[in-house]
């Protein structure tokens, strides 16, 4: 790829995405919402191209080039969990990609990314794979459905080649504030004893580099339109997870497991055999290596008086 656009450019995954796209030396239009307290993320080089512009509004921004190669849509309003099931939020977020399409089509892009969500599958007991049926229960994960769906008909009408990266749990330097881990983190920091559930249920973690070059190679020509799935290829007891978190702050991190909490029957269980294939990409980063990059970045964040307890 020589040229890509990309929404969200300052989230997570849009920063770790950009970061590849520097180092595969492809060129970055980056749409960013005005006003964003994030500009930092984005990587200073002569690469990267910042346009501003939010989603209620992404067909009339200007300065974009006529002739890109992949248009990746990653920008969703309404993830934080006091509107996550709010059906207007996400109605809108409908609209968002459809416009986004449209998008790709006026800038001359061959191939449309979307970045889809594990919710769309609802809660789940067994592994996860392409072929899971579909069941959403909160109003964000049957939008993030729906504009797969609608999405993938605008792009078949276009003549763009569509696919739909279904993410699962993420995490990095980058996270939202408020997830378990963060949370448990700024725990153990403090001295203070982290609580959690029972945590006996099977979860699946990737670290955002990881998350990043999967999305890169969602855009190249050899990945094969439809849907891929965005997650490690192991999954693991929740627990062990933060059992192994604990253990890198040594005796003093005190943790507790609700022993009475109802366990529940889904979780994050995924099989990654055929979209690592589709990819022909395998996680690289440990979540020991990738928790310590967690661990230093919101010590420094303690450090610089920007986390606060």
């Amino acid at each position: 790829m020589k040229r890509i656009l990309v929404t969200g450019a300052t989230s997570m995954i849009g920063t770790a995405l950009i970061q590849v796209a520097v180092r595969e030396g492809t060129e970055v239009y980056a749409i960013v919402r005005p006003g964003t307290k994030r500009m930092e993320r984005l990587p200073q080089h002569p690469q990267v191209h910042t346009v501003f512009g939010g989603l209620e509004s992404l067909l009339d921004i200007q300065g974009l080039p006529d002739q890109c190669d992949c248009f990746y849509h990653l920008a969703w309003d309404g993830t934080k969990r006091s509107v996550r099931d709010d059906p207007q939020v996400h109605e809108r977020n409908i609209r968002y990609t459809l416009d986004a399409v449209e998008l790709a089509k006026k800038t001359g892009c061959k191939r449309f990314v979307g970045a889809g969500s594990q919710a769309e599958y609802g809660p789940v007991a067994d592994k996860i794979d392409e072929n899971t049926k579909f069941a959403p229960v909160t109003s964000y994960g049957i939008a993030k459905y729906a504009s797969c769906i609608l999405s993938g008909k605008r792009c078949e009408q276009l003549g763009i080649e569509h696919i739909w990266g279904r993410i699962f749990s993420v995490y990095g330097p980058h996270d939202n504030e408020g997830t378990m881990l963060n949370t448990a983190v700024d725990n153990f920091l403090a001295g203070r004893t982290a609580h959690f559930s029972a945590a006996s249920h099977m979860w699946n973690y990737l670290y955002e580099s990881d998350a990043g070059e999967m999305f890169y190679r969602l855009g190249q020509e050899k990945c094969r339109p439809g849907v891929c799935l965005i997650a490690n290829n192991e999954s693991r007891v929740l627990k062990d997870y933060i059992l192994e978190l604990a253990d890198l702050f040594g005796p003093e991190a005190s943790c507790e497991f609700d022993k009475t909490a109802i366990v529940p029957l889904s979780g994050l269980n995924v099989d990654m055999r055929s979209s690592c294939e589709k990819l022909d990409y395998i996680p690289v980063v440990s979540f020991r290596d990738g928790i310590l990059e967690t661990i230093n970045a919101r010590r420094n964040m303690q450090i610089s008086g920007s986390l606060s307890y």
